[in-house]
């Protein structure tokens, strides 16, 4: 008989920071700890947020801007991302994304085919809250 499916309702979401002093949240969503080798995370950037250089030597990440624009670097290339737009980096990548704006929220569903350790890497950062914000555009009554 198969496993049962997952429901993982708002009011059990946790945001992280990986890092102490980071400017982007990272909410998983599905992973290892609800039976699935690949995970889902909703991400927040700061306004001017960014995340560090980073790769996954494993793993193809994909994003999906859900609002706000961002530059994404990844190896020498250069891309400008906004709301609906989706992007691929290819394992082994050295990618980061920024923040565009210094005054709006960047999110992103993040696809990261496989985990590779990624949901573990979240939940053994430092809980952060989820302000109203964040649930509207996860909810999808912000778009």
């Amino acid at each position: 008989m198969a496993a049962p499916p997952v429901l993982v309702p708002p009011s059990e979401l946790r945001a992280y920071q990986i890092s102490p002093g980071d400017t982007v949240k990272l909410v998983v969503l599905a992973g290892p700890a609800t039976g699935s080798s690949t995970t889902v995370v909703f991400e927040i950037w700061e306004p001017g947020g960014a995340q560090p250089p980073n790769s996954h030597p494993d793993s193809a990440e994909t994003f999906v801007v859900l609002a706000g624009s961002a530059v994404a670097h990844s190896d020498e290339h250069a891309l400008k991302l906004q709301a609906g737009d989706t992007l691929v980096l290819q394992p082994g990548s050295v990618h980061r994304i920024v923040n565009a704006s210094d005054a709006e929220r960047l999110y992103t569903l993040t696809v990261m085919a496989s985990d590779g350790g990624f949901a573990d890497l979240i939940t053994n950062g430092s809980p952060v809250p989820l302000d109203a914000q964040d649930l509207a555009v996860l909810g999808g009554s912000a778009l």
